[in-house]
């Protein structure tokens, strides 16, 4: 997986690499520029044909925009830096590239002041493509006064806009804008991907994000000990590589255990029993109220049914209790609540069995609304609890507000998963993945177009159906959260985003399974 860093666990590799390993801070910049400079050719087609404006401030920012005007001139390409400040206040290595570019008769426009560049303006808007070099990462105060006015007037340009490491103005670990921030088309980061280049806001902002190696030693990134991560394809792929052993029945194959349903709400334990069975579940059992027994098995062709106690409501009864729990005897991973209902005698029964069972228990839906009656902390010592809330109920078992929540999605939901010993999935843009241990993992799949009844529980069942076969259960959650949202994606490339509903994403699983990601 990749790491994702904050703009202080990037400063902290950029200086060990320098003062431990000895890789001069010129270096860095220079691998930096002529990598952003190989994006920006293979990504603008007759580049010779384009000029190019560079604006560039007075920090390593405006540096790696300097090598890159370099590289460029080199490729023959018209390319003009506007400079943000006097070239005699630059220092350093930024220093340095000036006056490399400056010797070769690259053309710079000094513009220190907002009366400097109402001067340049109108020529601005002449150039084809835009390079954003004015603040880094290690930005960490509001955009105010000259430079709000350029940032604020950049926008306003209908051009192409590449960013150098991070969209000048953004947060680097919020995605947030500081007071403005530029909009890139495209954005061209340098070691790692930053978390602000993968959460809202910061996602509107970004465009397309490429990560460019500068030689940072694997070994340093390694015991930096990063907790976030994106998730990757070939990550998924390696996993799901492992073929089947010829001489294996389903038994092999784990069987789970679903406990759902009621009435008006048959759909979800169906969906969370089909994503379950096309993930690969050697076995698959319904536990549902008796009285919505006999529709579950017409509905249900692969999936074994158990009629339970019911409540006047049809939904399960506390009287089940003794049953589930004979049912758990021989399943690998149970999963409760898709379509459950709330009644409070069924959320009694979710709670016991929460406090009961010690085997991989998923909770959804209605589950998780069981589970937010209760105090504060979870009422289980099961160290292979899987939760799986949406920021609504999130927001519930944390005792919060929505808003609260989507603004610190990373830090709540890590809380969460270290101070209750769960693992925590929380359904989003993007959705993310967080462990007991702390780590957090980012999803970059799916789309808009999964905002729809019931993609939840599938994710719910492909989860289940991965854990019941013996998977352990992070690689199960980062596959499911990836294919989920892979899922989705090739549902709205071809049906479109609008139209896609839940059970296309079970239809995609098998080709997904067979590597066509």
């Amino acid at each position: 997986m990749m790491k994702v860093a904050t703009a202080e666990e990037m400063q902290e590799l950029d200086r060990k690499a320098i003062e431990t390993y000895r890789i001069p801070g010129i270096v860095l910049m220079e691998n930096a520029g002529r990598g952003a400079a190989e994006v920006i050719s293979h990504t603008f087609s007759d580049l010779h044909k384009k000029k190019i404006a560079i604006i560039a401030g007075k920090g390593n920012n405006g540096g790696d925009g300097l090598v890159i005007a370099r590289y460029l001139l080199n490729q023959g390409v018209s390319v003009r830096v506007y400079l943000l400040t006097d070239p005699k206040s630059l220092r350093g290595d930024a220093e340095t590239n000036f006056n490399i570019f400056y010797r070769m008769k690259g053309e710079v426009i000094s513009v220190p002041s907002s009366k400097d560049y109402i001067k340049v303006k109108k020529d601005l808007e002449k150039f084809d493509i835009l390079v954003d070099g004015i603040f880094g990462t290690g930005l960490d105060a509001e955009v105010r006064g000259y430079y709000r006015e350029v940032i604020d007037h950049l926008n306003t340009i209908q051009r192409p806009m590449v960013a150098i490491d991070i969209p000048s103005g953004l947060d680097a670990d919020t995605g947030k804008p500081l007071g403005t921030a530029i909009r890139a088309s495209l954005t061209i980061t340098f070691g790692l991907p930053k978390i602000g280049h993968l959460i809202p806001p910061g996602l509107d902002y970004v465009g397309k994000v490429k990560v460019i190696d500068i030689g940072i030693p694997k070994k340093l990134v390694e015991e930096e000990k990063i907790p976030v991560s994106l998730l990757q394809n070939e990550e998924i792929q390696r996993v799901l590589a492992v073929p089947r052993h010829p001489d294996t029945h389903k038994g092999d194959y784990g069987h789970l255990l679903v406990i759902a349903g009621s009435v008006g709400k048959t759909g979800a334990a169906a969906m969370a029993c089909q994503a379950a069975i096309r993930m690969g579940a050697g076995l698959v059992t319904l536990a549902i109220p008796k009285s919505l027994n006999p529709i579950m098995e017409m509905k249900l062709t692969e999936v074994m049914t158990e009629p339970l106690p019911e409540t006047p409501k049809q939904t399960l009864s506390l009287r089940a209790l003794s049953a589930i729990l004979r049912l758990c005897e021989n399943k690998k991973a149970v999963i409760i609540g898709p379509g459950l209902g709330t009644f409070k005698e069924t959320q009694s029964l979710v709670l016991k069995l929460i406090k009961t069972l010690d085997l991989p228990v998923i909770l959804d839906a209605d589950g998780l609304t069981a589970l937010a009656t209760q105090p504060k902390t979870l009422p289980t010592t099961n160290r292979s609890l899987i939760l799986t809330p949406h920021p609504g109920e999130m927001a519930r078992l944390i005792r919060s507000t929505v808003k609260e929540v989507l603004e610190d999605r990373i830090g709540r939901s890590k809380y969460f998963s270290q101070s209750q010993h769960a693992y925590l999935i929380l359904k989003g843009h993007p959705t993310l993945i967080t462990t007991p241990k702390g780590e957090v993992f980012i999803n970059p799949t799916g789309n808009p177009g999964m905002a729809s009844g019931g993609t939840g529980d599938v994710l719910t069942g492909m989860i289940g159906g991965l854990v019941c076969q013996g998977f352990d259960i992070l690689p199960s959650l980062q596959i499911a959260v990836y294919l989920h949202g892979k899922a989705g994606d090739q549902g709205a490339q071809e049906m479109g985003e609008k139209s896609l509903i839940a059970t296309d994403l079970i239809e995609k699983i098998p080709s997904l399974l067979k590597g066509r990601i």
